[in-house]
């Protein structure tokens, strides 16, 4: 058995109010890990982030390495979890590492936006790695798609690539 995930979500806001408030509501995670190799090594944005945990639920900040060794570890079995990437290529790290996550695919809820890159909708924004790392997590059998609270419709990330030439 594995710690059970309840939730892929990528957003470069990480663990904000939607998150916190409306998606923990919705999945009732009792562990929020939030994977990232650059906010695992930054004391402020890790303490930043665990401060803004919903009651009731622990919130660790933690490497991809990290998340793919205790993904394994009977010991965290009993980890209902909402896991959280700050980019979609950390999310695809973590698929290639052997998380599985297909039953429930990834959703995105955002990417900040950066010279070069094009809007999909008012929150995703992606680049060539960005649009890379989407086609190669669909290439695993996952369903990608943009989400921004639980009310609201899926919406296919693949299909949104199509339409803009990418």
């Amino acid at each position: 058995m594995t710690m059970e995930i309840l939730l892929a979500r990528v957003d470069s806001r990480l663990l904000h109010g939607q998150v916190a408030t409306a998606w923990a509501k919705k999945v009732k995670p009792n562990r929020i890990l939030v994977v990232s190799d650059s906010v695992a090594e930054d004391t402020l944005r890790k303490t930043l982030i665990t401060q803004a945990a919903p009651p009731g639920v622990f919130v660790n900040v933690i490497t991809v390495d990290k998340m793919i060794k205790i993904y394994h570890d009977p010991q965290f079995d009993s980890f209902k979890v909402l896991l959280l990437t700050e980019t979609i290529q950390d999310m695809l790290k973590l698929v290639e590492g052997g998380i599985d996550i297909s039953n429930l695919g990834v959703d995105v809820g955002s990417l900040a936006y950066a010279v070069d890159m094009t809007m999909l909708t008012d929150a995703i924004a992606v680049g060539k790695e960005e649009v890379a790392a989407i086609r190669a997590l669909a290439a695993h059998g996952l369903t990608v798609y943009a989400q921004k609270i639980p009310n609201d419709s899926r919406k296919d990330l693949i299909k949104m690539l199509d339409k803009n030439g990418l």
